[in-house]
């Protein structure tokens, strides 16, 4: 060795062995540090430099479970030495979860070998609980057992620190778990931002799409003066019958919103069919109480011709309400062009029968032809409830399905409820 560089080196090594201890102490060896505290205490200062500090992740909170006190004592000294001040401990690893749920911490430092509850029975907690899937567990253990290792790998640890702790090493792997966490929990605020906006926006379209509805039902109300508030009724005793029949809450909702379009294909037909005063002579008038089907009493008072404008309503309708695109409107679509077919068969625009006719096509049939039986027209009083339900009853099976006639009968006390609140002002 060089006389120039030799009383360098001497002087070099002389501080090394004033921080670390005499390279003559078993076990020493060159650059692994004896954790004296003196020496701790200067490695911790230094464990990060300045540049890649980061003020934010000190402010984490850090829980230690180890059954042994001064284990905890020991690794809060050193994380309070690396900055982190929010340091909890805990000794009894029973009450690992229960605290973790009250102090909501950033980051837990877990040891494996505790009693009664060991931390592979912890970290297996953790992952099962629906709210600790993704927090950060590093595992203190002072066992080299590849076997144990892979165990909490599989359970999901996060990382590893290995008995006795070396402050060195503890600063970058708590500093990287943290920085990983904050980096997900960003990810996921932002995403509950993005649900959140999602929702909001859903609620706003399907709000505007409901006034739509009510703007299109409102416009067939206001062609036709003499039905009031029929198309609001139409659809709470479609939605009525709906639930009866065991529909689930989104399928009752959306019939009682389409239900209300039943009749928007009038917007089509001529005000000389539509408007038409259909006034009866006594005679005509008791010919029209023995009829069970109000849309029959009023179309046999027309001409052919009358009676084909009329019935193409309902193709007009279907072809309004033609948006695949929205599950509301094909449904509506669905039920303007359906609601005067016939269980038998016998109705129209298709002629279709049974369960070929949608069953909101069917609700919606026992709907509207209740509410046009049990509401006043110029033409024709309205009906007592009784007396409706027995018309409607004697045409189960021929216009009606008997299972919608069944819903609706066992709905009485609701029904009445409703023609009360929805009455037409007079």
């Amino acid at each position: 060795m060089s006389t120039d560089v030799a009383p360098q080196f001497d002087s070099l090594m002389q501080d090394v062995r004033t921080q670390f201890g005499s390279d003559s102490t078993p076990g020493f060896q060159l650059g692994q540090p004896q954790r004296t505290d003196a020496a701790v205490g200067r490695l911790s200062a230094n464990a990060l430099p300045p540049r890649e500090q980061d003020e934010s992740l000190l402010s984490a909170k850090i829980l230690i479970v180890d059954d042994e006190p001064i284990n905890v004592k020991v690794c809060q000294k050193y994380l309070h030495e690396l900055g982190y001040k929010n340091c909890l401990g805990l000794t009894d690893s029973s009450r690992t979860i229960a605290m973790i749920l009250d102090e909501r911490p950033d980051i837990i430092i877990l040891d494996v070998m505790m009693p009664v509850v060991s931390g592979v029975d912890v970290l297996k907690l953790i992952r099962k609980h629906d709210e600790l899937q993704h927090l950060p567990v590093l595992i203190l253990t002072a066992s080299s057992d590849r076997t144990t290792k892979l165990t909490v790998l599989n359970l999901g640890a996060t990382d590893f620190l290995t008995k006795p702790i070396d402050p060195s090493e503890m600063a970058p792997r708590v500093r990287n778990v943290l920085a990983v966490k904050r980096y997900h929990d960003t990810l996921r605020t932002h995403a509950q931002a993005l649900e959140e906006a999602v929702r909001q926006r859903t609620a706003d379209l399907e709000a505007s799409r409901l006034d739509v509805i009510h703007c299109l039902a409102r416009a067939v109300e206001y062609r036709d003066d003499h039905t009031g508030r029929h198309v609001e009724r139409v659809g709470r005793f479609s939605a009525i019958i709906a639930r009866a029949m065991k529909l689930d809450a989104s399928s009752v909702a959306m019939i009682e919103q389409a239900a209300q379009l039943h009749d928007v294909g009038k917007i089509g037909v001529p005000d000389d069919i539509l408007l038409k005063p259909g006034k009866l002579t006594p005679e005509e008038f008791e010919r029209m109480q023995k009829h069970t089907l109000f849309g029959r009493k009023i179309v046999e008072q027309m001409s052919e011709r009358e009676w084909e404008k009329l019935r193409q309503h309902v193709q007009i309708g279907g072809r309004i309400l033609d948006a695949p695109r929205s599950p509301l409107l094909s449904m509506a679509a669905r039920i303007a062009l359906t609601h005067h077919e016939h269980w038998d068969g016998s109705g129209y625009p298709l002629g279709l029968a049974g369960e070929d006719i949608p069953l909101e096509g069917r609700i919606t049939a026992v709907a509207d032809v209740f509410d046009a039986l049990s509401s006043h027209r110029p033409y024709k009083p309205a009906y007592p409830i009784d007396k409706c339900l027995m018309i409607l009853q004697s045409e189960s099976g021929s216009h009606f399905d008997p299972e919608v006639i069944e819903a609706f009968f066992s709905q009485r006390e609701l029904i009445v409820q409703t023609q009360l609140e929805l009455a037409d002002s007079q």
